[in-house]
């Protein structure tokens, strides 16, 4: 089994990373794998509404021009997919909503083709707007007809300073219990 996760910080191995390592330490000790992909410094544009994806159906979106489809085709390897997030003016980063419109898109365009996928959201923030981000991410999960396993609270992690989330001891405990339960519904979904 195989989780891949997706951070929208502009800051490569900032908090949100910080964040998800520790839900990948509780993935890596149920045996499964894990892999990071962080947008910081890539190039990716959000949609055009062009509909050449419901017209090709070919799990791909039509602009080939940046990272999309290589996310894309990394969701649709993996078995759990984690879209990460800072919190920038009570929503996600930008980033991270261009890939959610994109993927979003192309997955309803073939068949939900992310149905019954396992998916996470995280969020980094310094102090307000978390929700807010936190439910744009599980709106895709929602509406891409995944499944969602929760924590003992909302997936945040507090912190502003690059770091700072590694001493928020209750958002790193709930990227833990993330991680466990995200690795027990991997299973059961298997079994």
């Amino acid at each position: 089994m195989k989780v891949v996760a997706f951070n929208g910080s502009a800051r490569k191995d900032g908090n949100t990373a910080i964040l998800v390592n520790e839900v990948f330490r509780a993935l890596k000790k149920e045996k499964i794998k894990t892999e990071l992909v962080q947008l910081s410094g890539k190039k990716i544009r959000g949609c055009i509404a062009c509909g050449k994806c419901f017209e090709k159906q070919d799990r791909m979106c039509a602009i080939k021009a940046d990272v999309a489809n290589e996310c894309i085709e990394k969701m649709l390897e993996a078995d759990g997919i984690i879209l990460a997030s800072p919190t920038y003016f009570a929503d996600v980063s930008s980033e991270m909503k261009a890939l959610i419109d994109r993927a979003g898109y192309v997955a309803k365009a073939n068949d939900d083709m992310f149905r019954r996928k396992v998916g996470a959201a995280v969020v980094a923030v310094r102090r307000g707007g978390a929700i807010h981000a936190f439910d744009t991410m599980n709106h895709f999960f929602f509406i891409s007809q995944m499944v969602v396993p929760g924590s003992s609270y909302w997936n945040v992690g507090l912190g502003h300073a690059a770091g700072d989330v590694s001493e928020d001891e209750e958002g790193l405990r709930t990227m833990k219990v993330l991680g466990e339960n995200l690795a027990w519904v991997l299973k059961k979904l298997e079994e």
